[in-house]
């Protein structure tokens, strides 16, 4: 199964306003974020990152850390495609994740996760490993955050990284 069939599975693109997958490669250098508030059934932020060609998405219930103490529970949820990143809107009843979805934060991101040699690590390869560290680049976001890991697949965690010399103040 393709990394978005599962998208496409869940979704009635004829009642939903949410975008379909395009057959396009990603053809940036830079990788892209978007963090939406998303209001169903219990309100929580999905926390997306571009790794390769679609967006790798996690459900964070408790909303995005604002200080390197709190670790929030991010749960693994199926991939989108980039499109998804500009997108705002209502999804119907009675469709997968019905509710409001709305921007809350959007922007490009860098890898920042190195090897032991002070190599940057393919961000494909720090999703597969469970260990993804990136700095994000945002409109009210401008901070390092990692994703970590744990017990399962689905289960990881979303931390705020302590600042560097030269980071902006977020």
């Amino acid at each position: 199964m393709s990394s978005l069939q599962k998208y496409k599975k869940k979704r009635d693109f004829s009642k939903t306003p949410e975008p379909k997958i395009q057959k396009s490669e990603a053809k940036t250098q830079k990788y892209i974020f978007v963090i939406q508030e998303h209001f169903s059934k219990r309100k929580h932020f999905d926390f997306r990152i571009q790794i390769l060609s679609s967006l790798r998405s996690w459900a964070v219930p408790k909303g995005i850390p604002k200080n390197t103490k709190d670790k929030r529970l991010a749960i693994l949820t199926e991939n989108h495609p980039l499109e998804y990143a500009k997108f705002e809107g209502v999804i119907p009843k009675g469709e997968y994740g019905a509710g409001r979805v709305k921007i809350y934060d959007r922007g490009t991101f860098e890898n920042i996760k190195k090897d032991k040699e002070g190599k940057i690590v393919a961000i494909s390869k720090c999703f597969k490993n469970g260990q993804i560290e990136i700095f994000l680049h945002g409109k009210k976001i401008n901070a390092a955050y990692a994703l970590v890991r744990f017990r399962d697949d689905k289960t990881w965690l979303l931390i705020k990284m302590k600042k560097r010399k030269n980071d902006k103040k977020s």
